[in-house]
């Protein structure tokens, strides 16, 4: 269900009265929340809580903010045990908006408001029951931003604790320059030991929150993670099946990512890897990959090169094309990538005979 009904006339003036109201109004909430019933949240968390269950209840956002949003409240619903005291932080929200949207405030705005708060609780109410435990956010610190090309960056963070993700999965991101919007990102990394997650991010003219990352966000700020989640990308370990891994675009991270999950633990499989790009300029990770295929002789690496009339003929062509090339029967298929690649592709290789069970493609909002 959606936290808000799209179709509400009073929804515009809501978030109208959410977007006036500065992000400084979240010690006033949390202020309000202690008044209250004191000690259910940390005095230093009540930004990102704020902000974010502010951006849930007056709705609007696309299918994967609103996923994010509830992937994180959800969790913290139930780690700091906030359910029984669901209307209680619902009614210090509001209070904390009406006090500093006074003058755009009406009687028929706190009705529309009160109904947004009962769909938002509801909807948090079933993601907490499947949030799972541990952590609702992740503090992180970025260490690295590099700009291999002008829409892309490759931003190397550390957490302030351990981030327990596996290679595949995608993770909520939001930065504190836009807060209550979340980008999910999947690491572009196996679990390292010193705790550092590599993400590859595009500027898209729509994506506001991975414009503030790649051309914004610079070295030493601070970022937010919620829980990782997993997208069908993992690797299943029932199987030791060779891989063909098929990737466009940033679609690149999470399949490198299982390259590097195979290579610390070697099972005797091969993997090829297919990363398509327009032209060769915009293989824009290609000293990482270069190092993995040096590294690996069980490892292939194949740029697919759609606009690039110096491309090898055996590297001229889309993702999907290429991939199809090299194609085993018994090979294990995992493809990410743009939309279309991915629409394309499931109805392609299942009317080529590939079983479904050996096909992958990221499900929900990663990627």
């Amino acid at each position: 269900m959606p936290t808000v009904i799209d179709d509400d006339p009073d929804r515009p003036s809501l978030v109208a009265a959410w977007e006036s109201v500065d992000v400084r109004a979240a010690a006033d909430f949390w202020w309000t929340l202690e008044d209250r019933r004191t000690g259910l949240l940390p005095h230093r968390d009540a930004p990102l809580f704020f902000t974010a269950l502010g951006r849930l209840l007056v709705g609007g956002d696309d299918p994967a903010n609103r996923a994010a949003l509830l992937r994180v409240l959800g969790r913290a619903y139930r780690h700091f045990d906030l359910l029984p005291h669901a209307t209680t932080i619902g009614d210090a929200l509001l209070a904390t908006v009406v006090r500093h949207a006074q003058t755009l405030w009406t009687p028929q705005l706190a009705i529309a408001a009160g109904r947004a708060r009962c769909h938002a609780t509801h909807a948090i109410r079933r993601a907490a029951a499947q949030a799972g435990d541990g952590p609702a956010w992740w503090h992180v610190q970025v260490i690295d931003h590099d700009r291999p090309s002008p829409d892309i960056a490759i931003l190397t963070v550390r957490p302030w604790r351990r981030l327990p993700f596996q290679p595949g999965q995608a993770v909520p991101v939001c930065t504190p320059r836009l807060p209550g919007h979340w980008r999910w990102l999947s690491p572009a990394n196996a679990p390292r030991a010193d705790g550092t997650v590599e993400l590859h991010v595009r500027a898209v003219p729509a994506g506001t929150v991975c414009h503030r990352l790649v051309h914004q966000v610079c070295p030493g700020e601070l970022l937010w993670f919620g829980p990782p989640l997993d997208t069908g990308l993992s690797l299943d370990p029932a199987s030791t099946g060779d891989l063909l891994l098929v990737a466009g675009g940033t679609g690149l991270a999470p399949l490198r990512a299982l390259v590097e999950q195979v290579a610390a633990a070697p099972d005797g499989r091969r993997v090829t890897l297919i990363v398509g790009a327009r032209t060769f300029t915009d293989l824009y990770d290609s000293i990482a990959l270069d190092k993995l295929q040096c590294a690996h002789d069980w490892l292939t690496i194949v740029p697919a090169l759609s606009d690039d009339p110096g491309a090898e003929p055996a590297e001229r062509g889309d993702a999907l094309t290429i991939a199809l090339e090299h194609h085993q029967p018994d090979q294990d298929i995992y493809l990410c990538g743009p939309p279309a690649m991915l629409a394309r592709a499931r109805p392609l290789l299942l009317a080529l005979g590939v079983p479904a069970a050996r096909l992958h493609l990221p499900k929900g909002f990663a990627h």
